[in-house]
């Protein structure tokens, strides 16, 4: 489902016609092949996604050349490094297009100018707690709960991920190994769990 940037901010902002013409010269729409690198690790950051159609992912490659995400955005999801962002440090990761995608290209220039804003003051503090909360919830999950309990709750999270992504994928997501992951699944099968269609191995 294509979920225009407009029609997101003007929902959860309120933000006016008149506001969002304002800022419309600040936002460039992009499509983007599946596969395009928008952001490689080491370099600064100097955009935000927001996603509109497709799937973005972040990850990052250590020196045995593993690859480990660390966040997919789906539709009507945000993307980008905060740290190097908003402190001119070189990107921790890469992001890049696991799917052709549709985004709204933000940069500095329109933060500034919508920061000033009062409807959107309030949201932009919404989503950077939001955005904490799931971090501490995040390094709970990896720091202390079971695999089940890992991939039950990124089912929760990302219920049509499952049909768009290899569980190999998911696993490096969830910290564990393919092999783990497959035990899960075939254990919830087991249960007749049904939040994932794609339960059997692949």
């Amino acid at each position: 489902m294509t979920i225009e940037f407009r029609d997101y901010l003007q929902t959860k902002t309120g933000i006016t016609e008149e506001q969002y013409a304002q800022m419309e010269p600040l936002i460039v729409y992009r499509k983007i092949a599946k596969n395009t690198i928008l952001l490689r690790q080491e370099a600064v950051c100097s955009e935000v996604y927001f996603v509109e159609h497709g799937l973005l992912r972040s990850y990052t490659v250590d020196e045995e050349d593993k690859l480990h995400v660390i966040q997919f955005a789906p539709e009507e999801s945000w993307i980008g490094d905060r740290n190097s962002f908003y402190f001119g440090e070189p990107a921790l990761f890469f992001i890049d297009a696991y799917e052709d995608s549709e985004v709204a290209v933000l940069d500095a220039r329109f933060f500034e100018h919508i920061n000033k804003i009062p409807e959107f003051a309030g949201f932009q503090s919404r989503i950077l707690h939001n955005h904490i909360r799931l971090l501490q919830i995040r390094i709970n999950m990896l720091m202390a709960a079971s695999a089940e309990a890992r991939y039950l709750d990124f089912v929760s999270r990302y219920p049509n991920l499952t049909l768009r992504v290899p569980q190999w994928m998911i696993a490096s997501y969830l910290g564990i190994t393919p092999e783990s992951l497959s035990r899960v699944r075939k254990e919830l099968a087991r249960k007749n769990f049904r939040g994932d269609v794609q339960i059997s191995p692949p």
